[in-house]
């Protein structure tokens, strides 16, 4: 079965009915799958044929005791060396799943099946698999492939309205660094309608994907280009060690407005630019509110994975369908948000 993308020599990204693909990709040996409740009882069809390991949901169990309690549980299980391992949820089992694969017995193999759109366009893809140290996002993690990923978008039918709306801002997060046709057609989307229009979901799940996956290819270990798949999340997850108000795409999407609004003030956007970005973020149903002060969501900036000898790095849209990477020292950063939010009347 041919993939729809191939990242590196090994890992292949497949996008159709997880019915029809799994079988043809998955190994024959052993098979140990990691799941959450929800899946558990939303697609128990998934879980039917492997021994299973359900782990919480929410960022908070995003955490090394995760991974030590899975590992455990593999070590009481007597998986070893040969089993292959499944992830199947959103981004946090995914997480989960890529770094207990990694590091169990110094690597097995693993695959994914995303069941969430943030997981299908962006947290399955790429290789990135971390967990959070007191509250900070991703600290602890691997570079490693999965050997597939399976996005099938029938499985998005079952997903809360508001987990799906995270999913978009990943969508348009990639359309704005990368890819202006895409941005085009997303403003002619009628959202409302994107949950049931399966050929659209598809379409707009595989232009996401294609343009990860040429970013992931150029770039894998995030020494240069990969970085700019990083715009707004900076911001997002200071956002998200402050406040439990937002999910991460709710986050993303603030980070993107404040971080577009910053890039005018910079010079480096046009404010037409911005106002494209802002409102197709409020069209795909974002409400844009910053619930933490700035000065508060600055003084986690430099904590940020990215940050490097006491300087920043930051994303900055240049136009629609393309990017910066400016380093930059947090009091430069800061002043130029504070005179953003001076003038903006923000929080």
């Amino acid at each position: 079965m041919q993939p729809s993308f191939v990242i590196g020599s090994a890992s292949r990204i497949y996008i159709g009915p997880v019915n029809e693909i799994l079988p043809e990709v998955l190994p024959k040996n052993r098979v140990a799958a990691i799941s959450d409740a929800a899946i558990d009882r939303l697609h128990p069809e998934l879980l039917a044929s492997c021994e299973t390991v359900l782990v919480g949901k929410g960022e908070s169990i995003k955490t090394l005791q995760t991974i030590e309690t899975v590992c455990r549980k593999f070590l009481e299980a007597g998986i070893d060396r040969s089993t292959f391992v499944l992830g199947i949820g959103g981004g946090i089992v995914t997480d989960i799943t890529g770094f207990a694969a990694s590091t169990y017995m110094r690597g097995l193999r693993f695959g994914f099946i995303p069941t969430t759109l943030l997981g299908q366009v962006d947290a399955a893809i790429g290789g990135k698999n971390g967990v959070n140290i007191d509250g900070y996002k991703n600290i602890a993690g691997t570079f490693n492939q999965p050997q597939f990923v399976i996005c099938d978008p029938a499985l998005l039918a079952t997903l809360p309205e508001r987990e799906f709306r995270a999913g978009l801002a990943e969508i348009i997060k990639i359309a704005v660094i990368a890819d202006a046709e895409l941005f085009a057609r997303l403003e002619t989307v009628d959202f409302a309608r994107l949950r049931s229009d399966r050929e659209l979901l598809a379409e707009i799940i595989r232009a996401a994907i294609r343009n990860k996956a040429a970013i992931v290819e150029r770039d894998e270990h995030e020494a240069g280009e990969r970085r700019k798949l990083n715009l707004g999340h900076t911001l997002a997850h200071a956002i998200e060690k402050c406040s439990t108000r937002l999910n991460h795409g709710e986050a993303v999407a603030v980070g993107m407005k404040r971080i577009a609004e910053a890039a005018v003030q910079a010079g480096l956007l046009a404010a037409g630019d911005c106002e494209r970005i802002t409102a197709l973020l409020v069209r795909a149903g974002f409400a844009l509110e910053q619930p933490i002060e700035t000065k508060r969501m600055l003084k986690e900036v430099t904590k940020d994975k990215k940050s490097r000898d006491g300087l920043v790095r930051i994303v900055f849209p240049t136009r629609i369908g393309d990017c910066i990477v400016r380093t930059m020292q947090p009091n430069e950063f800061a002043s130029l948000m504070q005179r953003q939010t001076k003038k903006e009347g923000a929080i």
